[in-house]
């Protein structure tokens, strides 16, 4: 009896650590990985001047375990491979891994590397790296600049990053995520499928540079978010890489491969610019998303390229593997169409002043709901179709069509501003009009003054003439009788 209630002990103990190493989340291993540091920190430490190195294969070159320490002007190189992605789970072949709750404060760093998954400065788990006005340079595969896994967390600050191989995101994340604060700085990637940010994390950028040459600018997968302010952000990417099927932008998709957990992802930007060289701006496919935009400069430089396209794609069940996208623009002008497949739905509101100019779901596909405010228009590039609509302004006048028909659940809306080029001809006739009383009324004035001068002018001539008239009085006539002039003549005399 005894040995039948141990059995089932055992079974169920070994039934509750399957069920727990199943439901571990993304980034927490069932079994902790083997960390080497060249050298290692496991107390407070501060120093200055110091070089760290390591040409080993999974081993850092600085390992941080435990206490919180400060480096100032510090040399750091790694080389040396890794052959799988664990090195990007735990960060065993990084140059810099802060792990156990330590902390580890870098100023004025160059941090060097040129290996496979050799990323520059890793914080994984309950680490939390502070690193500003240093240099990070990788040079091989897989091998981003800053990154966290695990619930890492890192604040960079004023930093130069610049990878060069494939799958190499400057600002980078995986499995288990974390926190990675930006403040100013530039971050650059060249390599192939290496965005500068690829996020499954809680990333933020504030006055920084992000550039990307040969892959998206951003890509957020799952339940996870990139916030962007005041940053500008230059994708320039011609090329396809493996796992792209169009050029876009910023990337908004669930991979399924456990990297990040499903839900949610988001993406804010707030007074940044935002430029695409070809492709569409956003593209979501396979996940639910919430984009938020205001006060941005949005220039796509790709005629054929779409603000936003959300639709199926290689990701996910067939079928099921659309997206879900709420779009609200506030304070914000833009340019571009909205593309949305039919197992595929978009909420988008026109907020706070925005201004939004192109066609939505042109070729009536998917559900789209669309919300105006009184002070927020939206100019029509071409015939749209849209599932319901939300306007404070009950005559729709924000609505201009611009030549094209609004489709409502499959009816026409009816609109009193159907044209733009009609409201700019009521603009110029109104111009026109109040130029033709200006001239009227300028030549009315002028006659009234020449008829006042030429009066006047008549008046003092009138008056002078009057005057002339009383100074000159006529002689008396002289008597010419031989009597007068006889008397004349005697007073002479």
């Amino acid at each position: 009896m005894k040995k039948r209630i141990s059995i089932g002990l055992i079974i169920i103990m070994i039934s509750i650590m399957v069920v727990k190493a199943t439901d571990a989340p993304p980034g927490q291993q069932t079994k902790a990985p083997t960390y080497s540091g060249a050298t290692t920190i496991e107390k407070a430490t501060n120093e200055t001047n110091k070089s760290y190195q390591s040409n080993k294969s999974l081993q850092n070159a600085l390992l941080v375990k435990q206490a919180t320490s400060t480096l100032k002007t510090t040399n750091i190189n790694k080389t040396g491979d890794a052959n799988d992605e664990n090195a990007d789970f735990y960060g065993t072949n990084a140059a810099v891994l802060v792990i156990n709750s330590a902390v580890l404060n870098i100023d004025g760093a160059t941090i060097t590397t040129n290996g496979k998954y050799a990323n520059g400065a890793f914080s994984y788990g309950t680490g939390t790296l502070n690193i500003a006005n240093s240099k990070i340079t990788t040079s091989k595969d897989n091998s981003g600049g800053i990154m966290v896994a695990g619930g890492g967390r890192i604040t960079a600050t004023n930093l130069t990053v610049e990878t060069s191989g494939a799958s190499s995101a400057a600002i980078r994340s995986d499995r288990g995520g974390g926190n990675i604060t930006v403040d100013k700085g530039t971050y650059k990637t060249i390599g192939s499928g290496s965005p500068a940010i690829y996020s499954t994390a809680n990333i933020t950028v504030d006055e920084a540079t992000l550039e990307s040459s040969t892959a998206e600018g951003i890509v957020i997968e799952g339940s996870n978010s990139v916030t962007l302010n005041n940053t500008t952000l230059n994708d320039n990417n011609n090329k396809l890489h493996g796992n792209s099927e169009t050029y876009k932008n910023i990337f908004l998709y669930q991979s399924m491969s456990g990297d990040a957990e499903e839900g949610v992802s988001t993406f804010k930007a707030t007074s940044s610019k935002i430029n695409t060289q070809k492709g569409d701006t956003f593209f979501v496919t396979n996940t639910t998303s919430e984009i938020i935009l205001e006060n941005n400069t949005i220039t796509n430089n790709d005629s054929e390229g779409s603000l936003l396209r959300v639709q199926a794609g290689k990701w996910g069940s067939t079928g099921k593997n659309g997206g879900t996208v709420t779009l609200s623009l506030n304070n914000q002008n833009v340019l571009g169409n909205i593309v949305v497949d039919k197992i595929s739905t978009v909420t988008m509101n026109i907020l706070q002043k925005s201004n939004y100019t192109g066609s939505i779901n042109k070729a009536n596909a998917g559900v789209v709901n669309l919300k105006i405010d009184k002070e927020s228009t939206y100019t029509l590039s071409d015939d749209s179709y849209i599932t319901t609509l939300e306007n404070e302004l009950s005559d729709n006048s924000n609505i201009i069509t611009n030549g094209h028909k609004l489709y409502v659940n499959g009816k026409e809306l009816s609109l009193n501003n159907k044209s733009k080029d009609d409201s700019n001809k009521k603009v110029e006739k109104a111009k026109t009009d109040y130029t033709m009383y200006y001239i009227i009324g300028t030549g009315v004035i002028v006659l009234l003054l020449l008829i006042l001068i030429v009066l006047i002018v008549l008046k003092k001539k009138k008056e002078a003439k009057k005057k002339e008239e009383e100074v000159i009085q006529p002689l008396p006539m002289m008597d010419a009788s031989p009597k007068s002039v006889n008397e004349i003549y005697k007073n002479i005399k």
